[in-house]
């Protein structure tokens, strides 16, 4: 997901930092200065993120994409290993 917010001084770079290091969902997190863009990833509801990043850091948060991933991981839809050989 990828959120707009107004980053103006060191001061604001780490009030966000703390806020999203702070939050359990979160697996990584990403702060663009200059572009004033904040990228997290990982298991979460992306208006609770916002709603929570907002009232932390007391700056207006926009919400400018949300990418969905597919988990997954393992399980029977996983693809053969190469050499098309079954693992064993």
């Amino acid at each position: 997901m990828t959120l707009r917010m107004n980053i103006d001084c060191n001061g604001c770079y780490q009030r966000i930092r703390r806020a999203l290091l702070h939050m359990q969902d979160l697996e990584s997190h990403l702060i663009d200065r200059k572009q004033h863009r904040v990228s997290v990833c990982g298991a979460f509801v992306p208006q609770d993120v916002a709603i929570k990043l907002r009232k932390r850091t007391n700056r207006r948060v926009e919400i400018l994409e949300i990418k969905e991933v597919d988990a997954g991981a393992g399980g029977e839809g996983e693809p053969p290993a190469p050499g098309g050989q079954q693992p064993s």
